[in-house]
């Protein structure tokens, strides 16, 4: 099982196939998602990893946040979500993990906060049909009906759809479409809608009911350092200098 990421929902648009067709897509941006902790097995319980992305104040970071990015030797960031992940899909503190770990065509979990509605009525918050609109209904006509029984048992069960709060909670919206990622702008394109508002955080995990990919990165895309260039390119050039010499 892999990680997931980190992204902030900026708004949809749509891209056009080469059949002509247009397809509705939304746009999340991955803002250096990095490793920020490493749960495992021997010393937690339990196998996970702790993802931050964008860059937070260092005054509205608490004291002991600080501490906490300090040991990982990260930039503060502004979200924190911790992914469980197989104990052989751990990946060291500090790697910064890419759009590219979702291969194009994938599908995905997407998890975000809903839009807040405020207080709605039943038939905005459960879909119902509402009374008749004439012949006896006066002024009720977007009302519930009744919620109760006769005298026994007398009272309105727990979980009764009524009007109440609508929206502002955890959603999952399964089996997305990765339509193509960017690694240098830190963009991916996800087929269809996915909750939250735009500038909000949500996170993108492999599909739980669909077959993925045997080509998918394992156990993450990340990217590549300078530090990861091998030292036999880095003294090439120095090697052919004094050759060219004895020549002349």
């Amino acid at each position: 099982m892999r990680s997931g990421l980190i992204a902030k929902k900026m708004g949809m648009t749509r891209v056009f196939t080469d059949s002509g067709d247009h397809v509705p897509v939304t746009v999340l941006q991955v803002d250096n998602c990095q490793v920020v902790a490493v749960r495992d097995e021997e010393k937690d319980g339990y196998s996970a990893l702790q993802l931050g992305v964008g860059t937070a104040k260092v005054k509205r970071v608490s004291k002991a946040m600080r501490g906490h990015f300090a040991k990982a030797n990260v930039e503060p960031k502004r979200k924190l979500v911790e992914f469980r992940v197989s104990a052989d899909a751990l990946v060291d503190v500090g790697a910064e993990i890419i759009p590219s770990h979702f291969a194009d065509g994938q599908f995905v979990d997407v998890t975000g906060t809903s839009i807040g509605k405020g207080f709605a009525g039943a038939m905005k918050r459960h879909n119902f049909a509402g009374l008749r609109a004439s012949h006896g209904v006066s002024i009720s006509h977007r009302s519930h009906g009744s919620t109760g029984q006769c005298q026994d048992p007398g009272k309105v069960f727990k979980g009764k759809k009524m009007a109440g709060h609508l929206g502002a909670k955890r959603v999952t919206v399964q089996s997305q479409r990765i339509l193509s990622t960017d690694d240098d702008r830190g963009l991916i394109l996800v087929q269809g809608a996915v909750p939250g508002s735009k500038n909000g955080w949500v996170t993108i995990k492999d599909s739980v009911k669909r077959k993925l990919p045997g080509d998918l990165p394992f156990p993450a895309a990340l990217r590549a350092s300078a530090d990861d260039t091998p030292a036999a390119e880095a003294a090439a050039p120095e090697s052919e200098a004094p050759a060219s010499d004895e020549k002349e």
